[in-house]
């Protein structure tokens, strides 16, 4: 591990979207895509520290609906911050 090359952002999201298909497969469809954009964002922008619920209000995560009906697609704030909080400790793991 200590002489491996560090890997991308875009390597880190890419790992983590292969090879956790169990937890993302814990989320319904719709927040499967929530989380998929998250990765993206995280990818495309750096961005790791999703701060809710601003995240939520700006491209592409923003496409998915309101803040509101964001949360209720993970069934409520704690099951949504509990669900980035599980995948930003994915991406440091990979």
């Amino acid at each position: 591990a200590f002489n491996a090359p560090s890997l991308t952002r875009r390597q880190r999201a890419d790992r983590v979207m292969k090879q956790q298909v169990e937890f993302f497969g814990k989320f319904g469809q719709e927040a499967q895509g929530i989380l998929h954009d998250l990765l993206e964002k995280y990818a495309a922008d750096g961005e790791l520290q999703f701060t809710l619920p601003d995240v939520l209000k700006v491209p592409p995560i923003s496409q998915h609906g309101n803040v509101k009906e964001i949360i209720n697609k993970f069934g409520g704030v704690d099951q949504l911050r509990n669900a980035v909080i599980q995948l930003q400790s994915l991406l440091y793991a990979a």
